[in-house]
């Protein structure tokens, strides 16, 4: 039999009685600087991220009434209730394009945003009875999350198409960025995800933090409106969001065909792709540092 260690002692595997042979004693030992963030242990646990993502998408809408419907009901619900206020009422403006398309394709990558952040930020709370458990590098629950939600994203995407088919909205060349703008909004959910996931651990107010700062997220990107309706010196306080870059990303990858407002994304959306950089390097290094104090304080 072998014990399991706990967050800071070592993995020491203890022969039973008259057992003769040989057994090798496996230490864990701290690690510094970028080695101390154990990605290769993580490769090494991917069959537990993959049972981790297989679990979250079965758990997720185990016992619902519609299901994998709700996927589907999200986008569309969202999508009908910002073109008849913000495209009927308030005529805001959709560069050229048909406002139901103009939201969906931003609706899509921020609902993916959403829900990844929501499950990485709660996910170490909710996987409490893994940790004080069982040893396994940390950093493969919130990729769970991460990766989990993919489907959901994957669906969304599938009936963005269908509405591109539905206004003849002919293919282009920039459809082959979409990836980029897409990885980009998985490391922005996972930067971000990070710094919360490891301070919900200790202060769980993050719990009803989460939602909120969502909220104010929704209205600061420019999902409902265009970054064109920001006058254009006050546009680089936009960059800041690094979603920002992502939804008007999917808007020129998809609808650049419709109308010379949609630009490729400039200077500005460098500077979001460094701000992810700098989040996640720091969300990373964070959680690392925090990781041995979860199995004691959760």
């Amino acid at each position: 039999m072998s014990r399991l260690p706990d967050e800071h002692g070592p993995l020491v595997p203890l022969p039973m009685r008259g057992q003769a042979a040989q057994v090798a004693t496996v230490i864990i030992q701290p690690t510094h600087g970028w080695a101390s963030l154990q990605l290769g242990a993580v490769w090494e646990y991917r069959e537990l991220l993959f049972f981790l993502v297989w679990r979250d998408i079965k758990v997720r809408y185990k016992q619902t009434a519609l299901g994998i419907a709700w996927i589907i009901l999200q986008p569309l619900l969202s999508t009908a209730i910002f073109t008849v206020i913000f495209g009927m009422l308030l005529g805001a403006p959709s560069q050229g394009a048909p406002y139901a398309l103009f939201a969906l394709a931003a609706l899509v990558p921020w609902q993916y945003f959403s829900g990844s952040l929501t499950r990485v930020g709660t996910s170490l709370v909710n996987s409490a009875h893994l940790i004080t458990k069982v040893y396994f590098p940390r950093l493969i629950i919130p990729l769970s999350g991460v990766i989990s939600t993919l489907l959901d994203f994957a669906i969304g995407f599938v009936i963005l198409v269908l509405m591109l088919v539905v206004y003849r909205v002919p293919p282009s060349f920039n459809m082959l960025w979409l990836p980029g703008f897409l990885l980009l909004a998985i490391l922005t959910a996972l930067g971000f995800g990070l710094w919360l996931a490891a301070l919900n651990v200790r202060y769980r107010d993050v719990n009803y933090l989460i939602p909120f700062l969502l909220q104010i997220g929704m209205y600061i990107t420019p999902v409902v409106y265009g970054s064109t309706l920001i006058p254009e010196r006050y546009r680089f306080l936009l960059a800041l969001n690094p979603m920002t870059g992502v939804v008007e990303g999917f808007r020129w990858s998809l609808l650049g065909g419709l109308s010379p407002a949609f630009t490729a994304p400039g200077p500005l959306f460098g500077v979001s792709v460094c701000i992810t950089g700098v989040v996640l390097v720091g969300g990373l290094l964070f959680f690392r540092a925090t990781e041995r104090t979860f199995a004691d304080i959760i």
